[in-house]
């Protein structure tokens, strides 16, 4: 597995959201320590403490931290309409700070993945073989990535969604839980495959894609349905 070297010997967290406790999670698992945490609202309402880590300030605490010896974990998760993941990640980056890849022990990442900087693996999680992941990208909870997969910068691979084999996606996009993109296709920056849903041919830039609408019936229906067979 190749991924970027990382001198920072002490991690922050940004954010402490639903996406940041999974993160806080993977860290205890890994048995990766974490400083403290940097949270505007928590630092607004004066709590101190949150999941037994130091309230360090919200934002303006990077100014105050030192580059060389601190990394960074980026707690905000991806919520699609929202860039406000990828705009932490690019303004701490340009302070020079640094994200290290993060691997959750029971993901499976074969040696040949390339991981680059701020990657997100979660727990479950399948990386086959000669797959490139962009910086800042999760793949979450359960997702499989298939061989010589390409994911660009800025992707969020959701729980239990699965990339084919060959599979190219551009910056930004965002693929639904539970949905499957079929080998070799392509999806475009910023792009959105709804949850469910199954991806058969390539989507262009800055388009969603929806599965078809299931149909609710309730157990008297069906029954109803069968006595009338």
């Amino acid at each position: 597995m190749s991924q970027p070297s990382d001198s920072s010997s002490l991690l922050v967290m940004l954010g402490a959201g639903g996406h940041a406790k999974v993160l806080l999670s993977l860290a205890n698992a890994s048995d990766v320590p974490v400083m403290g945490v940097c949270d505007p609202e928590l630092h607004r309402l004066g709590i101190l403490e949150w999941r037994g880590l130091t309230v360090l300030g919200g934002d303006e605490v990077l100014d105050q931290l030192d580059h060389t010896r601190v990394g960074l974990i980026n707690g905000i998760g991806q919520v699609v309409g929202s860039n406000l993941r990828q705009h932490v990640y690019e303004s701490a980056v340009g302070k020079g700070f640094q994200f290290p890849p993060l691997v959750h022990p029971a993901a499976f990442v074969d040696e040949s993945v390339v991981l680059s900087q701020g990657v997100q693996i979660m727990a479950g999680a399948v990386i086959q073989p000669d797959v490139t992941l962009g910086c800042n990208t999760i793949i979450n909870t359960g997702a499989s990535v298939d061989h010589d997969c390409n994911v660009a910068a800025h992707v969020h691979i959701a729980p239990g969604a699965t990339l084919c084999g060959n599979v190219r996606i551009g910056s930004g996009a965002f693929v639904g839980a539970g949905s499957t993109v079929i080998q070799g296709l392509m999806l475009g920056e910023y792009s959105i495959v709804g949850a469910g849903t199954v991806m058969v041919r390539d989507l262009a830039a800055n388009s969603i894609l929806l599965g078809k609408a299931v149909r609710l019936r309730s157990v008297s229906d069906e029954k109803h349905r069968e006595g009338n067979q």
